[in-house]
C-alpha cells in the first residue's frame, strides 16, 4: 500500500473510533430507563375476518331507544363526528360526507365524495338506504357492520349516546324522517 491509502484508512478508522466513543459516552451520560408503565394503552378493535356484516345485533330496538332520545344531547355527541364530517346543508365534504339529510339517504349516495369499495358494494348501487337500522348498527362499530370501510371511528358503543346521535342526525334536514314505532 502507498502512503496515501494508509492515511485514508488511518483518517476511517480514527472517524469511527472517535464516533463509537463519543456514542459510548452520551449513552452513559443520557440514559433512560424505561417507565413501569406505558402512558396509554391503544386498543384496537379486529374486523371480522369472513367480512360482510358481521356486527353484534343490538341488545335493545332502535325504535325503542329512539322514543326516549334527545337530539340535543346528541348534539353534543356529534361533537366527536365533526372532525371528519360537517352536518349543515349544503356543508363541505371533509374526510367524509355531508351529513346533512342522512336518514333515509342512499348509502355512498352524497354527491361529490369518493365512498370506500366496500361501502359502494354494501349500498347494492345505491338500492340501500341510510334508515334507523343501519345508522344504528352502522354507528355502534363501522368497521364490523361494513367490513373494509374507510371510516376509522371506532364507534359509539353506548345504545342511549348512540340513540341521541341517530336523533340529532334525524334533525339535519329540511323535513325530519319520521320515527320508527316502538
Amino acid at each position: 500500500m502507498n502512503a496515501y491509502s494508509n492515511m485514508a484508512m488511518g483518517a476511517l478508522l480514527s472517524t469511527v473510533f472517535v464516533l463509537m466513543s463519543v456514542s459510548i459516552a452520551s449513552e452513559g451520560l443520557f440514559h433512560s430507563k424505561a417507565p413501569e408503565k406505558p402512558g396509554f394503552a391503544i386498543v384496537a378493535e379486529e374486523a371480522p375476518s369472513a367480512g360482510g356484516e358481521a356486527a353484534a345485533p343490538a341488545a335493545v330496538p332502535i325504535a325503542q331507544l329512539l322514543a326516549k332520545a334527545d337530539a340535543t344531547a346528541g348534539a353534543a355527541v356529534f361533537k366527536k363526528c365533526q372532525a371528519c364530517h360537517s352536518g349543515e346543508k349544503g356543508g363541505p365534504n371533509k374526510v367524509g360526507p355531508d351529513l346533512w339529510d342522512i336518514v333515509n339517504r342512499p348509502i355512498a349516495g352524497h354527491a361529490g365524495f369518493s365512498y370506500s369499495a366496500a361501502l359502494k358494494d354494501f349500498s347494492k348501487g345505491g338500492s340501500v338506504v341510510w334508515d334507523f337500522e343501519h345508522l344504528n348498527h352502522f354507528l355502534a362499530a363501522p368497521k364490523a357492520y361494513v367490513a373494509g370501510t374507510a371510516m376509522g371511528f371506532a364507534g359509539v358503543k353506548k345504545d342511549d349516546e348512540r340513540a341521541n346521535l341517530i336523533a340529532y342526525l334525524r334533525s339535519l334536514a329540511d323535513s325530519p324522517a319520521p320515527l320508527p314505532t316502538p
